[in-house]
């Protein structure tokens, strides 16, 4: 059945069972895939569901703290991730360690299947919402009669660009992919797109459709996990790029549920304890003015080399505009050097540009009047934060679905990508300088600012996104228990 249709049906009350679920949550070992399960679960728990998460000790002690309404309704299940040669001590999340040891992790969350069998196999969920690492876990939870989702925490296109299952799953055993077959559209992509990666990230794309020191081939495990889930949730909604999940259906040939993109509350904390960062951060922005200040933040867990950083500092103090600049060093394994920046750099910046060492509230500053630009890794939830205020993009990604999503973004006219070497990667201080002036003050900008200003009625709609959460909710209710089926007319 096609899954919109489905969803309109659900949508204009058709029956279905209402008793409270189940739900097992069961995310990749990564904060930016285990918080937007989190968000899933309470939004699922506040229709009286219960939510049992699992994930490692310290990754659930690491979590924020919830809320007491969900006291009774989210149970956090500690499975402990078990010692595998080459991954680091005490490291449990992609945070934790390098990017070349998270073949490791994976590894080693393969290990946790035998404890994860024996909670669903005492505790008899009804539904469990996965992630694309853990291919093991279909062929368990059918045997169990459990139903099965897979959770692409990301949005539609980048599962589009891999083709069907039988395509990757054939990673691990058939001829694989070159780095040519990444430079271009897929022959499978029915429409006009701009969705290809750059040769510097293509060899990336190669290194995760190869098997690895756990086995099988990151594509593998996608495709494995997708072929037994009777449905897939995409971070997606139609009203942006919808056309790329009606692909996905014709490519899997099960329902493609989107959540909505779940854009986050901005939450009011000036009045509460510890927010001296967030004061001192506000009486900075306060002074600058309206729509002047680029936010300049690369996410948690990329890691970018010394002269990247240095050209990057570089670009933004040859910019006109006014910058923030969140740069805190990865937790990752072995890692103490401190951040060095240009000799000089941050004095000559003084109360034009700030360089944050520490966390900071990113949906507070991007919430902020005197923020104008956005300058991003181009993760899928920094988009979402980012467009939902309007803000235009400055687009600067790194590693797995970030380049898809800058070449779509700038096709869409809200941003621009700083221009890079096609081979190693690489780029200059004037490239980010003219990116920035590009975005933030010329006259030729002046279109891009606008087309993402009107991106505020999608990506900053509440309502809109609430009501594909309760389709959603309304999708476990209606179909719990089709356990071996896929759901059909």
């Amino acid at each position: 059945m096609d899954s919109q249709l489905l969803i309109k049906s659900m949508a204009n009350g058709d029956e279905g069972n209402t008793d409270k679920l189940h739900v097992v949550m069961f995310p990749w070992l990564a904060f930016g895939h285990i918080i937007p399960f989190l968000e899933l679960s309470k939004f699922i728990a506040q229709k009286g569901h219960k939510i049992s998460f699992i994930s490692t000790p310290k990754n659930i002690d690491r979590l924020p703290k919830l809320p007491l309404e969900f006291s009774n309704s989210i149970t956090f299940v500690k499975i402990p991730l078990p010692k595998v040669d080459g991954l680091p001590e005490n490291a449990e999340a992609t945070m934790d360690i390098t990017t070349e040891e998270i073949i490791y992790l994976k590894k080693a969350m393969d290990g946790m299947e035998k404890e994860v069998t024996k909670f669903l196999e005492k505790n008899s969920p009804d539904w469990i919402i996965q992630d694309f690492a853990q291919y093991w876990l279909a062929p368990i939870s059918a045997k169990l009669g459990i139903s099965r989702i897979f959770y692409c925490i990301i949005n539609a296109w980048f599962i589009a660009f891999f083709g069907s299952t039988e395509n990757m799953v054939n990673t691990n055993s058939g001829t694989p992919p070159t780095v040519e077959d990444f430079l271009v559209p897929p022959k499978w992509i029915p429409f006009e797109t701009k969705a290809a990666y750059r040769r510097h990230e293509a060899r990336w794309m190669v290194g995760s459709s190869q098997k690895n020191v756990s086995g099988v081939s990151d594509l593998y495990r996608n495709g494995v996990t997708m072929t037994g889930a009777d449905a897939t949730i995409f971070r997606h909604c139609y009203e942006f790029e919808g056309q790329w999940l009606k692909l996905l259906e014709d490519l899997h040939n099960i329902p493609m549920i989107p959540s909505g993109l779940m854009p986050p509350m901005v939450k009011n904390i000036d009045d509460e304890k510890n927010n001296q960062s967030w004061m001192s951060i506000k009486e900075w922005l306060d002074e600058k003015p309206k729509g002047s200040v680029v936010y300049v933040a690369l996410g948690s867990e990329v890691t970018i080399g010394l002269n990247d950083i240095n050209e990057l500092a570089l670009g933004l103090e040859l910019s006109r505009s006014p910058f923030f600049w969140v740069l805190r060093k990865p937790s990752k394994s072995g890692n103490t050097d401190p951040i060095e920046l240009p000799e000089g750099f941050e004095e000559r910046i003084k109360g034009r540009g700030i360089v944050w060492k520490s966390w900071a509230p990113q949906l507070n500053i991007l919430s902020h009047d005197s923020v104008g630009g956005f300058l991003t890794h181009c993760g899928w939830s920094s988009i979402i934060e980012g467009l939902m205020f309007g803000h235009p993009l400055i687009m600067l990604p790194f590693l797995v679905d970030q380049g898809l999503n800058a070449r779509i973004l700038e096709d869409k006219g809200v941003g621009v990508e700083i221009p890079r070497n096609e081979e190693d990667g690489s780029y200059t201080s004037d490239s980010v300088a003219n990116s920035v002036n590009l975005v933030m003050v010329e006259n030729e900008g002046k279109i891009i600012r606008e087309k993402a200003k009107e991106m505020i009625s999608i990506f900053g709609n509440k309502n809109l996104h609430d009501k594909y959460i309760e389709n959603l909710i309304e999708f476990l209710e209606n179909h719990r228990k089709v356990s071996n089926q896929h759901i059909s007319n």
